[in-house]
C-alpha cells in the first residue's frame, strides 16, 4: 500500500511554501487520491467555467504585497453586482468564460503567453443525499492552485499533472453552489518542473472536474500485481506465476471490514479484512493470460466492500532485464516506440478527452510501436488505460527537469509527491513497464542524492516494474561515447537522450560514431532526432528539410544497431511538432518544436516512414531481436 510523507513534514512544507509565495497558509493538504474516478458515481463539473485574469495578485495581497488572511476576497464570491454599496473591482457573474477541462492559452488570444494567476468560478446545483459522502476531484490543475466551495478554502495543490480530491460533504449546499479555484502557472526555480523546460507551460483547469458520491466507507485505492517482485537479482528464482498479491486501501472503515475481490473470468473469489488503517492484503492462486502487446489481455475485477462496488479492468505481466536485454513475460523485448507530448493534433493545446488520445496513439500503431514513452510529465489516465487497450508498453515520469533547485528539501517533498501520485492513480495499469524520475539532469552530488532518492522509493512502492531516467552522453575519445553518469548505479537501464546529426556538425557524425558502456545493462534511447517543417524540402544537408530530417534517422538507426551494443529499445523525439516558447525562428518553428515525425496538423514527414519502415523490417535482427518478437 502507498504511503505518502508524514504529516508533520507535509505541514513544514506546505506552511514554508504558503508563507514564501504569500499565499494563505491555513490551507490543508487534499486528501487520500481516490483512484479510477471513471469507475464511481460522478456529477460532471466540466463546461463553461467564468474567469479573471489576477497578473497583480489582488486576490491574495494587498497593496502593500501583505498577504490577505480573511475570505472575504475572490474565494468568498462577493462581486460587486451583489452588493453595490461595497466598493468591489471584479465581477465573476459578468466575466467571460473558458472551457473546463481545458487550458487558457488556446482559448484567448491575449492569453497565449500569460503565466500566472487566475481565478476560476463555477456555479452549480445540487441536492446531496443522507449518508454519502461527496468529493470535489480535479484531474490536473497547472500549477498551483487553491480551492474553495461557498466561501469556504478547502485545500492547496502545488503539481500540474497529477490528480488531487478533497472532502466537500459538509461544505455543499443543497441547491446553488459556488466553487472558486485560484490557478497559478507561474514558473518557479523551486518547482517541478523548474522555470526552465522546453514544452509549453498550459495554464488552466487542464483535466476533468468532478464530484464524486461515496458511501460513508469506500474503496479509496487498490493493487494487484502478478508476484514478480522476487524476480532475478537476489534470490534467482523465477516468478509465481501463479499468484497475485493484492491490497485495498479503505477510508472511514471499521477495523475487520470484510473485503471481497472477484475475477470471474479467472473463477477468483477471495475474502480479506481491513486493518487498524484500513488496509486489507491478500494472494491469489490462479494463472492468468499475461498481457503483452501481441495480446494486451485485460481482466474485469470486481472489489466490494459494504455499500462500495468498484470495477477495474485490468492485466498480469512482468517485466525485468537479463543483462543487457529487457524481458517481458520472460521473453527478450525490443521497445519499438516513440516519445508524445500530451498535445492534441490541428489545435495544438492540452488533450482534454479519451478521443484526443486515441488520435495521438493510432498514429504511435501506425508507425508500428508498441512502447510509447509519455514525455515529461504523468499525462492524463485515459491516455495509459487507451495504450494499454491498444498493447503499447509505455515509461511514464515526473517533470522533473533540467535544472531543479537539488538542495531545497520543499522541492524535493514536492517531487516526491507527484511521484507517489503517479504510481498510485497507474499502479493496476500493466502497460505501465517504466517510471523515470527525470529528464536530462546536469551530474552533480546533489541532483544524484536527490534521484537516487526518488528511485529508493520507487522501488519500496513498485517492485514489479523498471526504474530509470533519461540521461545524457558523454565522450570518451574520439568518435566514441559513453553515459558516465553516477545514477547508471541506481537505475535498471542505461537510459539516455542524445542527438546526434542536430545537436552535432552534421548528419555524417553518426557515421564515424561508435560506443562503449561500463554496466551491462539494457540500452535504451530515450530520444533522438532532428528538426524539419512539413512540406520544406531541399537536399539533405539543408536544416529544418524533410530530407535533413529523414536523413539523419536512417544514419542514427544505422549507427545504433551496428555499433551500440546493449541496444534495447528507443523512442525517437517526438510523435508530434508542439508548442515551446524556446524556438523563436520566424517562418521555421513559429513557437513550435519541429522534431515530430508529424506536423501539428498530423501531416507525415518522410522521418515518420523511415522509422516505420526500421521497425517493420529486418534490420533489428542485426541485435538479436526480429519484430514478431512483440
Amino acid at each position: 500500500m502507498i504511503r505518502r510523507l508524514s504529516p508533520a513534514f507535509v505541514a513544514v512544507e506546505v506552511v514554508f511554501l504558503a508563507l514564501s509565495f504569500g499565499i494563505y497558509a491555513g490551507a490543508k493538504e487534499p486528501d487520500p487520491q481516490i483512484v479510477n474516478i471513471g469507475a464511481r458515481k460522478t456529477v460532471s463539473l466540466d463546461g463553461d467555467w467564468k474567469f479573471i485574469a489576477d497578473p497583480y495578485r489582488i486576490g491574495f495581497v494587498s497593496y502593500h504585497q501583505v498577504p490577505l488572511r480573511d475570505a472575504k476576497t475572490f474565494f468568498a464570491d462577493k462581486d460587486f453586482y451583489d452588493d453595490r454599496t461595497r466598493l468591489v473591482e471584479y465581477s465573476f457573474s459578468h466575466a467571460s468564460a473558458l472551457k473546463v477541462p481545458g487550458d487558457w492559452n488556446t482559448q484567448y488570444e491575449k492569453l497565449y503567453y500569460y503565466e500566472g494567476l487566475v481565478w476560476y468560478r463555477r456555479i452549480f446545483d445540487f441536492t446531496p443525499v443522507k449518508g454519502k459522502r461527496y468529493f470535489l476531484y480535479f484531474g490536473a490543475v497547472n500549477y498551483e492552485s487553491e480551492v474553495a466551495l461557498n466561501g469556504k478554502r478547502l485545500c492547496r495543490h502545488e503539481g500540474g499533472f497529477t490528480p488531487f480530491n478533497i472532502e466537500i460533504t459538509e461544505a455543499l449546499n443543497e441547491g446553488r453552489n459556488s466553487l472558486v479555484v485560484s490557478v497559478d502557472n507561474t514558473r518557479r526555480k523551486d518547482g517541478i518542473p523548474t522555470d526552465n523546460s522546453d514544452w509549453w507551460n498550459y495554464g488552466g483547469i487542464t483535466r476533468s472536474v468532478c464530484i464524486v458520491e461515496l458511501p460513508e466507507s469506500f474503496v479509496c485505492n487498490y493493487s494487484l500485481l502478478l508476484d514478480s517482485k522476487v524476480l532475478g537479482k537476489a534470490t534467482r528464482r523465477k516468478p509465481e506465476l501463479h499468484r497475485i498479491f493484492g491490497s485495498v486501501h479503505l477510508e472511514g472503515a471499521a477495523p475487520g471490514t470484510a473485503v471481497n475481490v472477484r475475477i470471474p473470468e479467472l473463477g477468483v473469489s477471495v475474502n480479506a479484512f481491513s486493518d487498524m488503517e484500513g488496509d486489507a492484503s491478500f494472494e491469489i492462486n490462479s494463472r492468468p493470460v499475461l498481457w503483452s502487446p501481441d495480446s494486451p489481455k485485460l481482466y474485469d475485477v470486481e472489489i466490494s466492500a459494504g455499500e462500495d462496488v468498484v470495477r477495474d479492468r485490468i492485466g498480469f505481466r512482468y517485466v525485468e532485464t537479463s543483462g543487457n536485454r529487457i524481458m517481458l513475460n520472460g521473453k527478450p523485448v525490443f521497445c519499438k516506440g516513440i516519445s508524445v507530448h500530451e498535445e492534441t493534433i490541428g489545435t495544438s493545446r492540452r488533450v482534454t478527452d479519451a478521443s484526443e488520445c486515441m488520435e495521438l496513439l493510432s498514429y504511435v500503431r501506425e508507425l508500428g510501436c508498441n512502447f510509447v514513452r509519455l514525455a515529461h510529465y504523468p499525462h492524463n489516465e485515459q491516455m495509459v488505460r487507451a495504450a494499454e487497450e491498444l498493447g503499447l508498453m509505455v515509461w511514464s515520469e515526473i517533470p522533473a527537469y533540467w535544472t531543479i533547485s537539488w538542495d531545497n528539501k520543499a522541492t524535493y517533498a514536492n517531487a516526491q509527491r507527484q511521484l507517489e501520485d503517479m504510481i498510485l492513480r497507474d499502479i493496476n495499469r500493466c502497460n505501465v513497464v517504466i517510471w523515470s524520475v527525470a529528464n536530462e539532469t546536469p551530474v552533480s552530488d546533489a541532483r544524484t542524492l536527490f534521484l537516487s532518492r526518488l528511485i529508493a522509493r520507487v522501488r519500496e512502492l513498485d517492485p514489479t516494474r523498471l526504474v530509470s531516467a533519461a540521461m545524457e552522453k558523454t565522450k570518451v575519445a574520439a568518435n566514441t561515447y559513453t553515459v558516465d553518469d553516477p545514477l547508471v548505479e541506481y537505475t535498471d537501464l542505461i537510459s539516455f537522450n542524445q542527438y546526434l546529426g542536430w545537436y552535432s556538425s552534421n548528419n555524417a557524425d553518426c557515421d564515424l560514431t561508435s560506443w562503449t558502456f561500463n554496466s551491462d545493462k539494457p540500452v535504451f534511447i530515450s530520444e533522438f532526432g532532428a528538426g524539419a517543417v512539413y512540406g520544406n524540402h531541399g537536399d539533405a544537408d539543408e536544416r529544418f528539410t524533410e530530407e535533413y530530417m529523414a536523413d539523419c534517422f536512417r544514419r542514427n538507426l544505422d549507427m545504433m544497431t551496428k555499433r551500440m551494443p546493449g541496444l534495447a529499445g528507443m523512442t525517437p523525439w517526438v510523435l508530434k511538432d508542439f508548442r515551446s516558447p524556446r524556438r523563436l525562428l520566424s517562418g521555421i518553428q513559429d513557437d513550435f518544436n519541429r522534431k515530430g515525425v508529424i506536423s501539428e496538423n498530423g501531416e507525415r514527414k518522410q522521418a515518420f516512414f523511415v522509422l516505420k519502415d526500421f521497425y517493420a523490417s529486418s534490420l533489428l535482427g542485426q541485435i538479436g531481436l526480429l519484430p514478431h518478437n512483440y
